[in-house]
């Protein structure tokens, strides 16, 4: 067990951000009274690890020069609470994927040297289980690289955990794209891929394997950036995925933030969120090219994880899958005693996803059982 509590960390992620980029997602932004102490604190730790970044940036250029090609992604997609977390998991056991980690998510800058170090320190001092549910957390573990991805430029969604009062405007402007500069997107572009060239340095992988909810609101741009990508898109029970996102957020937040947010406010973002995100990508599926798009229910995979797995290679013309499988089902063996959340739906939950969810219920063919 890690140091320190979750929802009682001194400092959020943005300690490791470099110092152009935290200016710029803070600057200008209101801090309030009570998270002065963590903004404080989270900057001064943020301008020492910085300056630290340009080894990095020297090493990586010299990587870049001799970097082999790879294939491109494959994109596990799906709201929040979707499963995406269980998949990603399964399929990073494939020893040709290489992922981003937990420790890159905080330390992106810190990747390419110093790495015992760091690790060991954030090790000894994080949680071993995430806040909502009881998957486990450790540094070289799989992670999303949205995070990552915040601590490396200012245009990303993630920004709202630290600024909630803006979460919608980082949903337009930063999920889904819609309102993002040629500049920044131009910006965005370069940043991940060189998330992806580090993470496959790192973890020795040959293919990335990205879980990443924003990136559900993102197909139009990932497709033009990798043409022949792989997308897995999940669907899960809207009732659950409210319960679970709701619990998650809230908990989450708790650490990360530096104004106050009320708990309908998080609500009613989630309500908003969800939808512009399942209509976006049901707008730009159509752009993935035949073949490279598999859809499937969480609630199936969890079912019959090995099945469906194999599914999953089999429909997107996956190569590994018999050299892998010993792995998958070592891993699928030690979840089998995973005790996850149960939720129970009042009547208050049925009418929220009722009255603002109605459209995913009626074509993914969902019922409160």
């Amino acid at each position: 067990m890690g140091l320190l509590e979750f929802d009682k960390l001194p400092i959020n992620t943005l300690v490791g951000a470099d110092w152009k980029t935290f200016k710029a997602i803070t600057g200008g932004r209101e801090v309030d009274p009570a998270y002065k102490g963590k903004y404080r604190l989270t900057k001064m730790i943020c301008g020492i690890l910085s300056p630290l970044g340009w080894f990095q940036d020297r090493r990586y250029a010299k990587y870049l020069a001799n970097a082999p090609k790879t294939e491109d992604p494959v994109f596990i997609l799906g709201h929040w609470r979707s499963g995406t977390t269980f998949v990603h998991n399964v399929l990073s056991k494939d020893k040709q994927f290489g992922y981003n980690t937990t420790f890159q998510t905080v330390f992106p800058h810190l990747m390419m040297w110093g790495q015992p170090f760091f690790k060991s320190t954030m090790s000894f001092l994080m949680p071993d289980k995430r806040p909502t549910d009881n998957m486990e957390l450790a540094v070289d573990l799989p992670q999303e690289e949205e995070f990552a991805l915040a601590n490396m430029m200012p245009y990303t969604y993630y920004n709202f955990w630290f600024l909630p009062k803006y979460q919608q405007e980082y949903a337009d402007k930063y999920l889904l794209f819609n309102d993002i500069t040629s500049e920044e997107l131009g910006v965005f572009e370069q940043t991940f891929k060189k998330l992806i060239n580090i993470s496959l340095w790192n973890t020795k992988g040959k293919r990335f394997l990205s879980k990443n909810p924003p990136h559900t609101g993102r197909v139009k741009e990932l497709v033009k950036m990798f043409p022949n990508a792989k997308f897995i898109y999940l669907m899960r029970n809207p009732y659950t995925v409210l319960e679970s996102t709701r619990s998650f957020f809230t908990n989450t937040i708790k650490p990360l933030k530096l104004q106050d947010v009320s708990n309908e406010e998080i609500e009613e973002n989630i309500l908003s969120i969800y939808a512009k995100l399942y209509h976006q990508y049901e707008e730009e599926k159509s752009l993935i090219p035949e073949g490279n798009l598999l859809e499937i229910k969480f609630e199936d995979f969890e079912a019959d994880a090995m099945g469906m797995t194999q599914q999953i290679y089999e429909k997107l013309n996956l190569s590994g899958y018999d050299k892998a499988k010993d792995a998958f089902q070592a891993y699928v063996g030690e979840k089998k005693g995973y005790k996850k959340n149960k939720y129970k739906y009042d009547e208050r939950t049925i009418k929220l996803v009722e009255d603002n969810w109605s459209f995913a219920l009626e074509k993914w063919g969902y019922t409160i059982d």
